[in-house]
């Protein structure tokens, strides 16, 4: 007599993952979520791992984690999977401040992000 069970928000033949708090400016972050949308996920791996920005690795661990969770939570075949979606969000914002000349005081904000990476199955084409 439990709680009937709720019904997946995505499709059968994707998985997903989140990571939050990722302390980068959701700006930058979408930099380097372009470069990996619509991606077969070997390709994107090796884009993320020569890229100079310092977000990737944490980007890549997510792409990492989707891949994980589409070959033992769902049953996917990891060679086809590509990147369906990759998208980013805002999260906390760190209020600082810095004092500056003639008595007066600069914000400084320190924003963190979130990243969603959703990975499909491509289907065979004939």
């Amino acid at each position: 007599m439990g709680k009937a069970k709720n019904p997946r928000r995505i499709a059968d033949n994707e998985a997903m993952a989140v990571s939050r708090m990722l302390r980068t400016s959701p700006q930058k972050l979408n930099l380097v979520a372009r470069m990996i949308r619509n991606k077969p996920v070997e390709k994107a791996l090796a884009e993320l791992t020569f890229s100079r920005r310092r977000i990737a690795d944490d980007v890549k661990k997510t792409l990492q984690s989707a891949i994980a969770n589409a070959e033992n939570n769902h049953g996917l075949d990891v060679d086809e999977l590509i990147v369906a979606q990759a998208y980013v969000g805002k999260n906390l914002l760190m209020k600082r401040g810095r004092p500056r000349a003639r008595g007066r005081y600069a914000r400084i904000v320190k924003p963190f992000s979130q990243v969603t990476i959703m990975v499909r199955q491509a289907e065979e084409q004939l």
